[in-house]
């Protein structure tokens, strides 16, 4: 039973964390296509275009691939956790079943215009396209971190005969932690398609400088990310003291707090050690650590030592550092971005060349921050109502261990496919600008030219 949880563990996180890369891109590039296409209406400038044309075959590509991983993912309540339907399947299938009805739909409906309907329907018809895919992808958004958050912090139920039900529709979707995930999300959304779109265009001009479109994807992309960096630190204090009042088990496990205290120092770097209940290694900030959580230098914490459950220390403490260093890697990044847009002075090689360094890093940070979320959420899956061990299947290991085994045979495969693609159309990209740009010379001097 224990290897069977443990691999079905595994398995739904492998499959959440190939999944979640492709919405984490397509639910802010689609607003981004959108504000291309409206830049184009508006002033006519074939740059504009041009963006939204090559951006709009990476969205597809990355819807493609979303919807593919999703299917697969949503099978897994069934095969893996049937106690996970058995026991809240009156809330989470109902909201499932409104993130299909009311975004997937809308989402593939207007996709076809937008992608093939350029110069078959009017030009607002196509602008009102790309903006209902964009709001098509959010809408997705709010009704999956709706159940998660639900999952997190769950209200507007009654529990009858071990089953949940709904009472108050308005309480489940909008439950406590709701606001915090869903902004977070949305923002992690945005610096992931920002940076995306900052590395590949980067890329472009270390090959070619001579590529408009480029250049102002660049400028455009840079601008929202800094903009974006900042409001995700804001929101991400926002979100610690909502989790500290709502989950203070996991706020101690991500800052291995061990003994309740004031004065808590900030742990930048240590080795958490469970059995001896102590950081090893420990490097920190005096009195930071109360400072940030609490926003009093003598505020109180409780330790893991207080909870007589909580998730492991390690995946969070870590997990969490990571998605703090990418977030302070991004604003580095943006920061460098916006002084050189300022002082309109042309990128040096180096600076592009961190932009493309910097080109998956929402992945890395999204991932990081994903994992802290769920793994903070353990012993339980559905907080106080429904422990992991409760929900798995009873299916022997080797089943399991077969079906993940081709789970991660097959994504290794289609995430190779997806970042060869995306450099493919790129290289194609550039190509078709060097051709634009070479002059068409008599035969008997190309040679010297070249």
């Amino acid at each position: 039973m224990l290897e069977t949880l443990m691999l079905s563990r595994i398995q739904f996180a492998a499959n959440i964390s190939f999944h979640i890369l492709f919405p984490m891109i397509n639910i802010a590039l689609g607003w981004m296509l959108f504000y291309f296409k409206l830049r184009f209406n508006i002033s006519g400038n074939k740059v504009w275009m041009d963006i939204y044309q090559f951006w709009v075959k990476i969205f597809a590509l990355s819807f493609a691939l979303g919807v593919v991983t999703g299917i697969t993912m949503s099978f897994q309540f069934g095969t893996n956790w049937p106690g996970f339907m058995e026991k809240v399947g009156n809330i989470a299938g109902p909201l499932l079943g409104y993130e299909v009805l009311t975004a997937f739909f809308l989402e593939a409906t207007f996709l076809g215009i937008m992608l093939f309907g350029m110069k078959r329907v009017p030009s607002w018809v196509h602008t009102m396209a790309s903006f209902l895919v964009a709001f098509g992808t959010t809408l997705s958004a709010f009704w999956i971190i709706a159940l998660n958050s639900w999952m997190h912090t769950p209200a507007g139920f009654e529990m009858i005969d071990g089953v949940a039900h709904a009472t108050n529709w308005f309480e489940i979707i909008f439950n406590p932690s709701f606001p915090y995930r869903l902004t977070h999300t949305l923002l992690a959304s945005g610096l992931t398609a920002c940076f995306l779109v900052t590395g590949i265009s980067a890329y472009r001009l270390l090959k070619f400088n001579n590529q408009k479109d480029a250049k102002q994807s660049l400028k455009t992309s840079l601008s929202f990310s800094a903009v974006l960096i900042v409001c995700q630190f804001i929101v991400g204090d926002m979100h610690g003291l909502n989790t500290l009042e709502n989950q203070p088990q996991k706020i101690a496990a991500m800052e291995a707090i061990w003994e309740t205290d004031t004065h808590v120092p900030f742990v930048i770097f240590a080795i958490p050690d469970e059995e001896t209940r102590s950081n090893h290694l420990e490097v920190s900030i005096p009195n930071a650590g109360s400072l940030i959580l609490t926003h009093h230098a003598d505020g109180e914490l409780r330790g893991l030592n207080s909870f007589e459950e909580h998730p492991p220390v390690k995946p969070l403490f870590f997990g969490f550092r990571i998605m703090l260093a990418m977030g302070g890697l991004m604003l580095l990044t943006a920061s460098l971005g916006v002084f050189y847009l300022m002082r309109k002075k042309a990128y040096p090689t180096i600076i592009l060349r961190l932009f493309c360094a910097m080109t998956f890093s929402g992945w890395i940070a999204s991932l990081a921050g994903w994992y802290v979320t769920e793994i903070g959420r353990q012993p339980y899956l559905v907080q106080g109502i429904l422990k992991t061990v409760d929900a798995v299947t009873h299916q022997p290991p080797t089943h399991v261990a077969l079906s993940l085994t081709m789970y991660l045979i097959v994504y290794a495969v289609l995430l190779v496919a997806y970042i060869h693609t995306i450099f493919y159309l790129t290289r194609k990209k550039i190509q078709s600008a060097k051709e634009l740009h070479t002059p068409n010379l008599p035969e008997e001097l190309g040679a010297n030219y070249v």
